[in-house]
This record gives C-alpha cells, sequence and structure tokens, in this order.
C-alpha cells in the first residue's frame, strides 16, 4: 500500500528520531559534538543577516538564535560579510504541492495526461518530470523538489570574471594600496565612455570577500586599509560604535596615587568571566578589603554588562563608589553612561596587560573552584552569585593578615563614616 509522506511528517518522523538517537547513543552524540557544531539552519541564517544588517554583535548574534559567535563568524566570512540573494522559485517551475499531487497520482495509478490535467500542466511536463527524478518507481516528491531545487544553481559570472584586463588592473592597483573606491573613480576617468572597462567599488569588494568566485586573491585583503576579513559597512557597527574601540577611555597611567597606595576604600577592579554557550558573569573586588562581588549578566554587551553593574553598584554606600579599573574589552564601552548613574570614574588598563588587575585576576582563580571553566554560567542565578560572594568574603586571605575581606570592609567603612 503507498504511503503519502507529507513535508511535516517527514519532520516529525526525523526530530523523534534524533531524540531516540542522542538517548540510545550519547557517548557517540558527544563525540561528534566535539568534532564540531552544527550548522545553522536556513532560518537560523535569515536572523544572522537581518541582526548583522541591524548592527548587532557577533555575541548580540549568537545568543539569539543559541549559537557560538564563532558560527556566526563562519557564516558572514562565507559571504564576504554581504547578505546573499534570496533565492526564489520561479512560478513557472513545478513546486512541492504538485510534485505531492504527482506522487499521487502515481500511486493511484492514473495516467500523467490526467495528472496533468489536474495541475494544469502539459503532459510533457509531467513525463519530464516523473522522468528526471527515478521513472514511476522511484519518484518522491520531496527527493525531487530538492534535487530541482539545487540544480536551478546557475551561478553567472562576475564582470571581473569576464573581462580578464580589467581584472588585471583591479588587482595591481589592489597591490599598490589603492582603496576599491579610488579604484572605480580612476577607471571612470581613464577610460570615460567604455562600459567594459568599469566597476564599480561594490563589486570589487564582493570579489575580494567573497572567495568562492575565485576572481581576486585572498592575499589582496591585507592590502586594504582596514585589514577586515569580510565587507562592514558603517551602517553595519555595533549601534554606531566602532568595534573592539573604546571611545574616551581613560588609560590606568592616569589613575590617581590613591588608588595605587590602597589607602582608601571604594576603588574597584572588574571583569568578565565566561563559561559555555556564549554566558559571563562580571566580578569586581574592592582593592583594599578584597572584598568580592559576582553579577549576572545577560550578555557581553555593553548594554547588558554597563546595566547590571550600574543596578549592582548603586546598591553600594557613597563612600564605596569611586573607581572602576577595567580591561579593554568593549563590555565596557559605554564606560561613560556608568559614570553618570554610579558617579564611579571608570580607568582601563592597557591592552593585553591583566597583570595590572592583579587583585581582581587572583579572585577569580578563586572563583573558578566553584565556576569552573566550560560550564554553563546562565543557570546561577543572582542570589547563587551572591551566596558565593559571601563564602569567598568569609574565607581568611593571607594578604588580609588571614583576616576576612567582610571584617576588613566593614572596618573601612566604619573609619569612613
Amino acid at each position: 500500500m503507498y504511503i503519502h509522506w507529507t513535508l511535516a511528517a517527514r519532520q516529525s518522523l526525523m526530530d523523534r528520531s534524533l531524540v531516540i538517537y542522542r538517548r540510545e547513543n550519547s557517548d557517540v552524540w558527544q563525540l561528534m559534538a566535539q568534532m564540531g557544531r552544527p550548522g545553522l539552519s536556513a532560518e537560523q541564517k535569515t536572523q544572522v543577516w537581518q541582526r548583522w544588517r541591524a548592527g548587532d554583535s557577533l555575541s548580540d548574534i549568537g545568543r539569539a538564535i543559541y549559537k557560538h559567535p564563532a558560527s556566526v563568524f563562519g557564516v558572514l566570512k562565507l559571504h564576504g560579510g554581504i547578505t546573499p540573494a534570496e533565492r526564489r522559485r520561479s512560478s513557472r517551475v513545478l513546486n512541492l504541492d504538485e510534485r505531492e499531487e504527482i506522487s499521487r497520482g502515481i500511486a493511484e495509478g492514473i495516467s500523467m495526461r490526467q495528472i496533468a490535467c489536474r495541475l494544469g500542466r502539459s503532459a510533457s511536463t509531467i513525463s519530464r518530470e516523473i522522468s528526471r527524478h527515478g521513472g514511476i518507481s522511484r519518484y518522491r516528491a520531496f527527493q525531487a523538489d530538492e534535487a530541482a531545487w539545487d540544480l536551478a544553481k546557475r551561478p553567472k559570472l562576475c564582470h571581473l570574471a569576464q573581462n580578464s584586463s580589467l581584472r588585471l588592473i583591479v588587482a595591481k592597483r589592489l597591490s599598490q594600496q589603492w582603496s576599491p573606491e579610488q579604484i572605480s573613480g580612476w577607471l571612470k576617468t581613464e577610460y570615460p565612455g567604455n562600459v567594459e572597462m568599469q566597476i564599480s567599488h561594490e563589486t570589487i569588494y564582493r570579489s575580494l570577500f567573497i572567495q568562492a568566485r575565485g576572481v581576486l586573491k585572498k592575499e589582496l585583503q591585507k592590502d586594504l586599509r582596514t585589514g577586515r576579513v569580510f565587507r562592514q559597512s558603517r551602517h553595519q557597527n555595533i549601534k554606531g560604535l566602532p568595534r573592539g574601540r573604546i571611545i574616551d577611555a581613560v588609560s590606568i597611567s592616569d589613575r590617581p596615587q590613591e588608588i595605587e597606595d590602597r589607602a582608601i576604600p571604594g576603588h574597584w577592579e572588574g571583569d568578565l568571566i565566561s563559561g559555555s554557550s556564549n554566558t559571563h558573569i562580571a566580578t569586581l573586588e574592592e582593592r583594599k578589603s578584597r572584598f568580592t562581588m559576582l553579577v549576572k549578566v545577560k550578555g557581553k554587551d555593553t548594554e547588558s554588562v554597563v546595566g547590571a553593574l550600574t543596578t549592582h553598584v548603586k546598591t553600594l554606600p557613597h563612600q564605596l563608589r569611586r573607581s572602576l579599573t577595567w580591561d579593554r574589552g568593549s563590555e565596557l564601552a559605554s564606560h561613560k553612561k556608568f559614570t553618570v548613574a554610579t558617579d564611579v570614574k571608570v580607568y582601563f588598563c592597557d591592552p593585553s596587560s591583566p597583570w595590572q588587575r592583579g587583585t581582581n585576576e587572583n579572585t577569580n582563580r578563586l572563583i573558578r573552584q566553584y565556576l569552573p571553566k566550560g560550564t554553563d554560567l546562565s543557570v546561577h542565578t543572582q542570589a547563587d552569585l551572591n551566596s558565593l560572594a559571601k563564602k569567598l568574603n568569609q574565607r581568611p586571605r593571607k594578604t588580609l593578615g588571614f583576616n576576612t575581606p567582610a571584617n576588613e570592609l566593614n572596618k573601612c567603612v566604619a573609619l569612613t563614616d
């Protein structure tokens, strides 16, 4: 008896089979997970491009689709950071519903002409469709539709691929550190009226960053002024902020001497510790007493981190809100907003100099006793983190003469009241 499989039924069966496979082959599944991350679905890729055009960071996108930022980066780099053109099925070709009707007609044993009448198609169209995908005995609608979709790909050669003279000129100018826009403008003045010897700067960028085109060598990317590995317009920066740069950062070298001497309480060092699945926790440590606070953050983006730190720091007495020293992470790009809200000045370490926050780095190592690397930090509530911080603050510290950070902080506050 012929059983007609709908697309939804197939997907449901595949999902159930996957659950059973994972349950019965957990060791094998774990090994496969270690070998590499699973790919992104079509829906996830659509979200990636929508959020990328909106200016979201790799971390923001990864968190939204429950994927690692490296997976997002891989998708963007494959297409050079340029949103691929959306593929659409022509209205003239058979669709999945029509192929399902053909499959039903074969099961009923009716002629191709009768199937064609049902669909309003010519009998030759139905005949070619069946013979192209296995014949009457092996025709399956879903497989036929997928095969037709793949066969419909007919990549068109770009302008540089069709014009070798123009390609050589563009490659030469790129190697001379000319920008694509300079090359495009120069070609218009050098070859006026000759459309074949002109090209837009966007086409040059596409040929550079989309290596699947095989037109310009990847090595030419290093000659670009920005040194980027894929296309990124000014509209695709993180909400208008240059990526990886902190505006108006005050260097740690400008920090007052009283902070260096640990003479006055209220000066803090901070950092993010990371876990699996793109999860993070902010750590704060008071320099004089070594008192620790742990802050739950939704993500690594500056809005999430600054918002969480602001809420937490504002619970402190005013005399304990003097300064914060952070590393160069972009999570504190909105440091001005933090300072306005808390009246806490922010100082930034030199690049690649974690030893300049030695107090906080040492405490982070202590925290890893409770929050090991590679664990999901999102499972811990703020109450859990407060309990953990309490444990740390009630442990005696050698640097305090085996006094506890909690006692030391209480003593400092009593002296400043």
